[in-house]
């Protein structure tokens, strides 16, 4: 049996969070309630990002303020190339970056001196590369400043954090961190050959030689998990639970393929022999080349699905409520080999959805699921979320579409069930203030009429329908409760650049005036 196996049967036998089962025999159900998306790095931090320090708390005391009882937020794992959250290094670290410099300070491992200077940081949007460096230089001063500590409260709580993670995934990423910093940031795949195929003498001998840096990259890990613990502890104690995203696929360039390149369909160099995507539709004639490398199914069946096991364990140890994004995925995915350059000739591949769920349930209990099942969605996949009692979900804005399908299935009048989560549009569409802006004049008369308003604030109304509707779970994304238009859109599918995921809202944007009136749509509406 390979160590990647052994190692992957330990990751499932032991809990990296608190994370304890539930007990439920029936489906996990929810409460009648309102939240809102908003990543962290949105948030108005001074740091030139968003992160886990006063403006966190803050804005969990704004969602008290708005009667909110539920804080979505996007992946919050370490990005790379594009800046992605959707394509983090790593399936079970943290984003160093909402690290916050300030909590350091107050910590003693950084001075007054150290944040005297800030750079002139855009105030709507984050510019990773300059906050990189400014918050590397931080972070490797506050790790000296860690390191000249002997012992105390701190010392003992990290200790006990590599203790409880070393063997599971903070080894292993911190020793991937460490040599990906020493080869450029090069794709693991372009390492010296000794790494690529993980030869133990080679791993040996660069964890002795990187020990510097791979004490670094802990130390991260740890100060990240210790600022987000606490702050998941504020927000549940004023009555906020946090939503969390589990992208389907990971990143290829990240620590869990290089460490377990046997759960991955991989050729004998360790690249992907197919990839991910969707298949050509109405919105792209040659579908979308996502790139992710596809899952060995049958070797994780093997191991009863102990990766994604231990997978939704870390993330139940860090929300209250996973969203999973491409959820058909699991019941069948678009196929695509990797040489090809468009989506176009791939092939739909059953996946082993009910046994993994299955699996995970039974070591988990029931869980607490949003299935994000948008698309063109099979009878098939809505039978095994249903299966699961998982939630489904709702957008408002498709059901505005022209198309009398989307109008049978997304407008509030047509729901026919309480298990679903509405949504106004997601972090992929327009904003509702964007949107409205860009549909044409017919469309528009229909949204008025639906409405019974004068279309003079789009968003607000789209906010008041989800309030309304028969979902259990109503939520906006926080630009449409400013009602911002698509300046402040956070990603558009299929393009990069560095307006994707930069959005940052200001300070002075969350105002009370409409937290009162959500306050009152959530009284209204039984939220």
């Amino acid at each position: 049996m390979s160590f990647g196996i052994l190692l992957i049967i330990a990751i499932a036998a032991a809990a990296v969070f608190s994370y304890q089962p539930a007990m439920a025999a029936q489906p996990f159900k929810f409460s009648r309630s309102f939240g809102i998306l908003l990543h962290p790095t949105s948030l108005p931090a001074k740091h030139g990002i968003g992160d886990l320090g006063e403006s966190a708390y803050k804005f969990v005391d704004y969602l008290g303020s708005c009667g909110a009882s539920l804080w979505q937020t996007l992946p919050i794992g370490p990005t790379g190339y594009g800046d992605s959250p959707y394509a983090s290094l790593s399936a079970f670290a943290g984003n160093p970056l909402l690290i916050s410099p300030d909590i350091l300070a107050a910590e003693g491992l950084l001075s007054p001196s150290d944040l005297a200077y800030i750079p002139d940081f855009p105030e709507t949007k984050v510019d990773f590369g300059a906050v990189i460096n400014y918050k590397r230089n931080l972070f490797n001063r506050a790790y000296e400043n860690f390191r000249a500590l002997k012992s105390g409260p701190l010392v003992r709580e990290y200790k006990r954090f590599v203790e409880a993670n070393d063997a599971l995934w903070l080894d292993d990423f911190t020793l991937f961190m460490a040599l990906k910093e020493k080869h450029g940031g090069a794709a693991w795949c372009d390492w010296d050959p000794s790494l690529v195929r993980r030869d133990k003498k080679a791993l040996s001998k660069a964890r002795i030689e990187l020990s510097g840096q791979t004490g670094f990259f802990k130390f991260l890990q740890f100060t990240f998990f210790r600022q987000w613990n606490e702050l998941k502890k504020y927000a549940n104690a004023r009555g906020v639970k946090l939503i969390g995203d589990i992208p389907i696929f990971v990143a290829y360039d990240c620590a869990d393929v290089w460490v377990h390149p046997e759960l991955f369909r991989l050729d004998e160099k360790g690249k992907p022999l197919v990839v991910a995507g969707v298949p050509p539709d109405f919105f792209s004639a040659t579908g979308q080349y996502w790139g992710n490398p596809i899952y060995e199914w049958k070797a994780m069946k093997k191991n009863n699905f102990a990766w994604w096991v231990a997978r939704f364990k870390n993330t139940l140890g860090m929300f209250d409520i996973i969203r999973i994004d491409h959820f058909r995925g699991f019941e069948a995915y678009w196929e695509i080999p990797a040489a090809e350059k468009t989506a176009v000739k791939g092939r739909w591949v059953k996946a082993p959805g009910r046994g993994l769920f299955a699996a995970v349930r039974k070591a988990l209990g029931e869980l607490p699921i949003i299935a994000e099942d948008l698309g063109v969605i099979t009878p098939e996949v809505e039978t095994l979320r249903d299966e699961f009692g998982f939630y489904g979900m709702k957008i408002l804005q498709f059901g505005f579409s022209g198309n009398a399908g989307d109008a049978a299935k997304y407008l509030p009048h047509t729901f026919t069930t309480s298990r679903a989560v509405v949504y106004t549009g997601t972090h992929d569409n327009e904003t509702s203030a964007g949107w409205y802006k860009n549909l044409d004049e017919k469309i528009k008369k229909l949204f008025r009429d639906y409405t019974a308003s004068d279309g003079w604030n789009p968003a607000g109304e789209m906010v008041r329908l989800a309030a309304a509707s028969v979902c259990d779970i109503a939520i906006v994304p926080m630009q449409d409760i400013i009602a911002i238009d698509n300046a402040g859109r956070m990603n558009t599918p299929g393009t990069f650049g560095d307006r994707n995921w930069s959005y940052r809202i200001k300070a002075g944007e969350l105002k009370m005036i409409d937290a009162i009136r959500i306050k009152r749509y959530c009284r209204l509406f039984g939220r």
